[in-house]
């Protein structure tokens, strides 16, 4: 039997440690060392360097576990748990210097996650839960804000990277939104992000095409603090990041109800 709060202080030390080092590169970051996995989607030496750090200290925290990583380590599974790791989510900020950019760790097994942590590098923010914990940042208890309409609502949106085919969809739900919300706002780090609904900074975050790497830490600490995460149809595939949509709970039918009136303009 894992014990998880346990297990999630380690992690929690692995992850900041890892933020440690993305701090130290990016002080002599060589941006001409950056490759570009598809358009405008990018990685850089250092997210390699800490994915190979960070999965070879989970192997050893936890050896029955297999891994799914953003950047080729590990794969698809037999074992019964599973770490889905983001060395570096928010790669383009971290090029440019720019926050948020963090670590990303979450345990699954084969039904459900069961703990995830995320460190925030810029504003060094340790987020995490576990399976019937409340959700932590740097150690104080944070819940989902209580904003229960759209005109007060603060809106985080992410966008694929595949312009050209998502630009009908993303065009008509800027159009939803805009003027409707209490804010939008594009960050660039699906991780953190949604902790920063799960800390009540924000009220809702809208994107598609994303990895289950991206989410699967933030979906948990978002849950325990009282927020809510389904896919476009209000259902549990969001677990692979192919459409997510993330709230305090008290919008959550509001959006879903805009994205789900916008579902024909969805690329398929």
């Amino acid at each position: 039997m894992i014990n998880l709060e346990q297990l999630c202080s380690e992690v929690r030390q692995l992850a900041i440690e890892t933020g440690l080092f993305l701090k130290e590169e990016r002080n002599h970051f060589r941006r001409e060392l950056v490759e570009e996995k598809n358009s405008h989607d990018y990685v850089s030496y250092v997210d390699k360097e800490s994915e190979r750090c960070i999965v070879q200290k989970l192997s050893a925290l936890l050896p029955e576990a297999g891994f799914i990583a953003e950047e080729g380590s590990g794969g698809m599974t037999d074992q019964p748990y599973c770490w889905l790791v983001d060395p570096l989510d928010g790669t383009t900020n971290f090029i440019h210097d720019n926050a948020p950019y963090c670590v990303s760790i979450a345990l699954r097994n084969k039904n459900e996650i069961l703990l995830g942590v995320v460190y925030e590098v810029c504003r060094d923010e340790c987020f995490w839960a576990w399976k019937g914990s409340p959700a932590y940042l740097n150690g104080r208890e944070i819940h989902a804000s209580t904003i229960d309409n759209l005109n007060q609502a603060f809106v985080e949106l992410g966008f694929p990277y595949d312009a050209e085919r998502f630009r009908p969809f993303i065009t008509r739900m800027i159009e939803r939104l805009y003027g409707k919300v209490g804010g939008l706002r594009l960050m660039g780090s699906a991780a953190a992000e949604l902790c920063y609904i799960a800390a009540g900074r924000f009220e809702a975050r809208l994107e598609g095409l994303l990895g289950p790497w991206d989410i699967a830490a933030g979906a948990i600490i978002l849950q325990q603090a009282g927020g809510m995460i389904t896919d476009f149809n209000g259902g549990n595939t969001f677990y692979s990041g192919h459409q997510v949509i993330a709230s305090n709970g008290k919008i959550h039918g509001d959006i879903l109800k805009i994205i789900q009136d916008l579902q024909n303009y969805w690329a398929k």
